[in-house]
Order: structure tokens, then sequence, then C-alpha cells
């Protein structure tokens, strides 16, 4: 698959080529998630989704030093409760969806990962971090608390007192740590953290679009809504899949000793 074009973007770079997609916040220096930055990666994803080319997608921050520092602090001046819960209701949504995407999304965490960012990063379904990144939630520090679904993806990764530690502290953990709660999945060398992530992406690029998809919507199904209706969504998605040509594929190129070729219908 060849690069194809993105759409421009004023605070984030979209560039996609043989299958990855890679959208970078770019706002430097603290690639903070402003009301704009927010509603250009949900114009971002809503593309990638409905662009057939594209099987991954990896987020990672501009610059070496910060993945995202969070929202734009600047924009909460003034902020009225109305204001306030329309922007929490628009990165609830943004996150919302990035976690329910139908293809797999990478976070590639090559710096400071606080706040807003860590909110972004946990709806990833995989998070790869550098060594010297420091992630966590410090608005406490501001008199306010996680508002776009760190309250409820954090305790879900780490465990609650693990959660309420660094959310009622606002302490910041290293990769190190974070890999030890299981908030990452990976941490690696600084300057490695992208290749490390398209590697990965290489790799999810090769498989069953379709399985991928169903293994992220069963396994969603079952941690928002409970274990028995986890079930009844896997058991309606292996009878969808089994209709599949990939599923077809998957074993006919199993038994004849050769590598698949899925084409995610």
């Amino acid at each position: 698959m060849a690069q194809t074009q993105a759409p421009a973007y004023s605070n984030i770079l979209v560039e996609i080529q043989n299958g990855i997609a890679l959208v970078t916040i770019n706002r430097p220096p603290a690639n903070a998630l402003s009301k704009a930055t927010i509603e250009e990666l949900n114009g971002a994803f809503d593309a990638l989704e409905k662009d057939a080319t594209v099987r991954v997608v990896i987020v990672t921050g501009a610059g070496q030093y910060v993945f995202i520092g969070g929202a734009d602090i600047g924009e909460f001046v003034g902020l009225d409760e109305s204001a306030a819960r329309a922007s929490v209701t628009r990165g609830h949504e943004l996150f919302s969806k990035i976690e329910h995407f139908a293809k797999p999304v990478i976070a590639a965490i090559n710096g400071v990962c606080v706040g807003g960012g860590n909110e972004l990063a946990m709806s990833c379904d995989i998070r790869i971090a550098a060594e010297s990144a420091k992630l966590g939630q410090p608005e406490v520090n501001l008199g306010i608390i996680p508002g776009w679904g760190g309250s409820q993806r954090l305790p879900r990764l780490v465990g609650k007192g693990r959660a309420l530690e660094m959310m009622l502290t606002g302490d910041l953990i290293t990769a190190d740590a974070a890999a030890r709660y299981g908030l990452v999945n990976k941490v690696v060398p600084d300057n490695e953290v992208l290749t490390h992530a398209r590697n990965l992406a290489r790799k999810l690029s090769m498989g069953a679009p379709l399985a991928m998809h169903y293994i992220k919507e069963t396994t969603n199904a079952g941690l928002e809504k409970g274990f028995a209706a986890g079930l009844a969504a896997e058991a309606e998605a292996v009878k969808a899949i089994f209709a599949s040509n990939d599923a077809k594929e998957g074993v006919a190129a199993f038994l004849g000793k050769r590598r698949p070729k899925f084409t995610g219908s």
C-alpha cells in the first residue's frame, strides 16, 4: 500500500503510508489539547475510520520530550458551568471514539503524558512509552478533577487503589512504574518509541481487520456492560465472523501452510 494524501490541519499532522496512519499532536511546546485540537482529532478519526486503506493508527506528540501535556489550561480562564460541560462532553466523545475505533490504535508516548494526554493515551488500545516519560493525572493540583474519562479508565487499568493515589496526590509516575501498574504495555529507549510503534503497527496491519474489530468490540462490551453482556456480544461476533471471507481465508491458509491474505470482508 502506498502513501495517501491526508487532509491538512492546523494543530495535528496526519500521515498515511502502507496502511498505517500516524497522527501527531503538533502544538509545541506542550502539545496541549485545545478545543480546536479536540475538534481536529474528532474529524481526523472520522476520516480514518472511513478510509479503507488504513489498518492501524498511531498517535504521538511532536518533538522529543512531550506526548501531550494535558488540556490547554489557558482556555479554562472564565470557563462557566455550561462551557465546562460542553468541553467534557466533547472530550468524552473523542476518547470514546478512539476506544471504540474499528481499527487498532497505538499510543507512542514519546515524553510527558499528563492530564488530558494520559486520558487520550488510556483510550488507545496499546501504549508504548519512552523510558524517560512521566505519566499522571495532576488535575487536583489545579483544584479540578480528570474530566475526559480519567476517573473511569485509570482504575480499570491500574486498579482502584493506585488510581486514587495518582489522582488524589497528582503525583506523576515513571514509565517503568506505569509498566508495572499496567498503564503502559512496553517501555523502550527514548529515541525508539516511534520505531517500536511502527513495527507493531506493521504486524497488526497484516492481521485480520474484522477479527481485530470484533476483539475490540467484545472486550469493550464486557468491560462496560458486564460479563453476561460480553459473552452475548462474543457469541454474536463469532456468528458474524464465521460468515466472513477473512475467516474462510484464514482457515484455508492455515491448512495450506501459507500466509493468509486478509481483506477485511
